[in-house]
C-alpha cells in the first residue's frame, strides 16, 4: 500500500504540471504523514543533511568551470582546433564539432552546456559551408550527451553519492565508452557525408595546425588536470571541481582575455542559478529515496525479483526499458536519485558491478536528453539555432538507433566500462 501511495502520488503530481523537485518531496512527505512512524521532523534533518554530503559539493565548482569554459572562448578555441584536426575529411565540420563536443564534455560535466557551447559556433559553421541546418543541429545534439559520460560528469557524482561508490573510479569507467560513442558518431556521419557529397574543408597546414592546438592548449590542459590530479591521488574528484573552477576563471580573465572582471558578477550568478535548481531537485529526490529506505521499499523489490528468478541480463534489459521511458519525461539527476537506490541492491544481489549499471544508468540518461517531450539538449538546440522544436526532434532521430545499438553494447559488454578502472587498480 505504501509503494503503491508513493508512486501513484509522485506521478500524479506530475502529471497535473506540478515541478519534478516539489514533487519528489510532496510524494515523500505525504507519505510519512499518511504512512510511516517517522515524524515529520525527519524531513528537515534529511534536507539539512542532503546539503552537506561532501561528494554534492563537486556540482557548484563544475557547474562555475562549465560557465567560464562557456562565456569565455573556450569552445570556439577547442572548435578550431578540431576542425584543424579533422575538417579536410569529407563531413569534417560535423566531424570536428563532434570531436569539440567531446573535448567540451571533458571540461563542463554538463550535457546542455556542451550544447549550448558547441552548437552556437559549430552549427553556423556548418550552415555557411552549405551543411543542411537540420544535420549540424542533430550531430550537435547527440554528441552533446557525451556531456554527462566523459568525465568529469555531474551526472556521475550524483550517482556516486546516491550509492556511495568512488566517483573517481566512476569517471575513468566513461573515458572507454566516452570515446567509443564520439568514434561511432564520427564514422557514421562520415558515412553519410560519403553518401550526400557534403563538402570538406581544405586540410589545414603543420602551422595552422600548431596555431590552433597552441590557443586550445589551455583548455585542453584542464582535462589533463582533473583527471591526472584524480587519478594520481593528488585531489578527490570534489577538490578537482574546485580546482577546475578556479582554473577555468583565470583562463578566461587572464589568459584568453575574453570576459573581464565586471563579467564575474554575471557568470557566478548564472552558474549560482543552476546550482540551486539542481541541488533543490536533489535534495527533494535525497527525501523521496529516503522514504523509500525507511519504508524497506528497495529490500521487498530486491526480493520480489529474485523470487522470480529474473536471470541478470533479463533484469539488465528492464533497466534499460524503465530508465528510456523516464528519461523521457524527467530530469537525469532526479531519475538518478530515485531509482539508483531500488536498482542497486537487486544488481549486487544478481553480481552485476555497480560501476557497470552506474554507466547504464549514464547512457540510458543520454539518451533521454534526445528524447521528447522533456529531452533538455532538444530544447538547447532549438534556442541556439532558431529552429522549432518539432525540427529538431525530426533532425535528431535518425541517430537515436546509434544510441540505441550503443547502449546494448555498454548493457551487454561490461568490460568496455570496467577495463580501464580495473587496469588502473582502482577499488
Amino acid at each position: 500500500m505504501t509503494i503503491l501511495f508513493l508512486f501513484v502520488a509522485l506521478f500524479a503530481l506530475m502529471l497535473i504540471g506540478v515541478p519534478v523537485a516539489v514533487s519528489l518531496g510532496l510524494a515523500g512527505s505525504l507519505t510519512i504523514l499518511l504512512f510511516s512512524p517517522d515524524s515529520v521532523t525527519s524531513l528537515a534533518i534529511k534536507l539539512f543533511e542532503t546539503s552537506e554530503h561532501y561528494t554534492l559539493l563537486a556540482i557548484p565548482f563544475f557547474l562555475v568551470a562549465g560557465a567560464f569554459m562557456t562565456t569565455g572562448g573556450v569552445a570556439k578555441r577547442l572548435i578550431d582546433f578540431a576542425n584543424a584536426s579533422v575538417g579536410h575529411i569529407r563531413g569534417g565540420l560535423a566531424i570536428g564539432a563532434v570531436m569539440a563536443c567531446m573535448l567540451f564534455a571533458a571540461l563542463s560535466g554538463s550535457s546542455p552546456a556542451t550544447v549550448a557551447a558547441v552548437g552556437s559556433i559549430a552549427i553556423a559553421g556548418m550552415v555557411r559551408s552549405g551543411y543542411p541546418q537540420a544535420f549540424g543541429a542533430g550531430i550537435v545534439c547527440n554528441a552533446g550527451t557525451l556531456g554527462i559520460l566523459i568525465p568529469p560528469s555531474i551526472v556521475m557524482v550524483v550517482y556516486a553519492a546516491a550509492t556511495e561508490q568512488s566517483v573517481g573510479k566512476l569517471f575513468m569507467a566513461g573515458v572507454v565508452p566516452g570515446i567509443l560513442l564520439g568514434l561511432g558518431l564520427m564514422v557514421a556521419i562520415y558515412i553519410v557525408a560519403v553518401k550526400k557529397n557534403l563538402p570538406a574543408m581544405p586540410r589545414a597546414t603543420l602551422r595552422e595546425w600548431l596555431s590552433a592546438a597552441r590557443q586550445a592548449v589551455w583548455g585542453l590542459l584542464l582535462m589533463v588536470i582533473i583527471l591526472g590530479g584524480i587519478y594520481s591521488g593528488m585531489f578527490t574528484p570534489t577538490e578537482a571541481a574546485a580546482v577546475a573552477a578556479v582554473y577555468s576563471a583565470f583562463i578566461a580573465l587572464f589568459v584568453y582575455k575574453d570576459i573581464t572582471p565586471r563579467d564575474c558578477p554575471k557568470v557566478l550568478l548564472e552558474s549560482g542559478k543552476l546550482t540551486i535548481m539542481l541541488m533543490f531537485i536533489i535534495a527533494n529526490a535525497m527525501l523521496f529515496a529516503h522514504v523509500l529506505t525507511t519504508e524497506q521499499i528497495p529490500q521487498q523489490i530486491t526480493a520480489m525479483v529474485l523470487e522470480a528468478g529474473l536471470q541478470p541480463w533479463m533484469f539488465l534489459l528492464v533497466v534499460n526499458i524503465v530508465l528510456l521511458i523516464a528519461g523521457a519525461f524527467m530530469e537525469p539527476s532526479a531519475i538518478i536519485l530515485i531509482l539508483a537506490p531500488i536498482l542497486f541492491p537487486i544488481a549486487v544481489q544478481l553480481g552485476i558491478d555497480p560501476i557497470h549499471l552506474g554507466i547504464i544508468m549514464v547512457v540510458n540518461m543520454e539518451i533521454g536528453l534526445i528524447t521528447p517531450p522533456v529531452g533538455l539538449n532538444l530544447f538547447v538546440a532549438s534556442a541556439v539555432t532558431g529552429m522549432p522544436v518539432t525540427q529538431v526532434i525530426r533532425a535528431v532521430m535518425p541517430w537515436l538507433a546509434l544510441m540505441l545499438a550503443f547502449l546494448m553494447l555498454i548493457t551487454y559488454v561490461p568490460w568496455i566500462s570496467l577495463a580501464l578502472p580495473n587496469w588502473l587498480g582502482m577499488n
